[in-house]
């Protein structure tokens, strides 16, 4: 595990790749939608601001989250360090509470007006592909940071627990995204375990009411 968590850059770094590359293809082969807007325009200008979004994170925080999930770990901070929870069952709650925030947090940002306006640029993509998962304001990306910092520091997850979380939400924020045709009979099993592309394109309607609905990332 220690190798592991020694790795973490290297391990997200590797998965987030794998998986775009996973959802590039698939948009590829199989579309869901006809493009509007060529893709080199929409994947220069998106992935160029998830290299911004990565530089502000790691010059405004001197330490991430799972980086604090080891330190929580090493000096007894947080609960699940108070009560000496089992391993497994840490992990497997430390991953759905760690998923509740960001479900809690993404409906704060459609809730309060100024911080709609932070995130209405991830809804101000003119399409809709595996990119749009990675397109959110930096400011939005620090707030988000803060508190998955402070529910860390709270929960004292293991550190394992951490990385995984943060490794399956990226992915399946690339998944539920991507321009893809899921055939409709996977489609209506799969979204009683994770968040499809079908299930979270509604997020996306202009109408209001449709907007505000739909906020899961990872888990419906």
């Amino acid at each position: 595990m220690d190798i592991i968590l020694a790795a973490e850059p290297e391990i997200r770094l590797t998965a987030f790749l794998s998986v775009l590359a996973a959802m590039a293809l698939w948009e590829l082969a199989a579309p869901r939608r006809r493009r509007d807007i060529p893709r080199v325009i929409r994947w220069s200008n998106n992935l160029a601001l998830v290299v911004i979004d990565t530089a502000i994170l790691r010059l405004s925080f001197p330490i991430l989250a799972v980086g604090l999930a080891v330190l929580a770990e090493e000096r007894g901070w947080g609960l699940f360090n108070i009560i000496e929870a089992p391993f497994g069952l840490a992990v497997i709650l430390s991953m759905l509470l760690l998923d509740l925030a960001i479900y809690l947090q993404h409906v704060m940002f459609h809730a309060v007006p100024a911080l709609w306006r932070l995130h209405r640029m991830h809804h101000a993509d003119l399409d809709f592909d595996a990119t749009t998962g990675l397109r959110f304001h930096p400011i939005e990306i620090l707030i988000s940071m803060a508190i998955k910092l402070a529910l860390v520091a709270a929960l004292g997850p293991p550190a394992v627990a951490v990385l995984l979380f943060e490794i399956i939400l990226n992915a399946t924020a690339l998944f539920n995204h991507a321009n893809i045709n899921l055939p409709r009979p996977v489609d209506r099993w799969l979204r009683w375990i994770v968040v499809t592309p079908d299930m979270h394109r509604v997020h996306y309607s202009v109408d209001p009411r449709e907007t505000n609905s739909n906020y899961g990332f990872n888990l419906p």
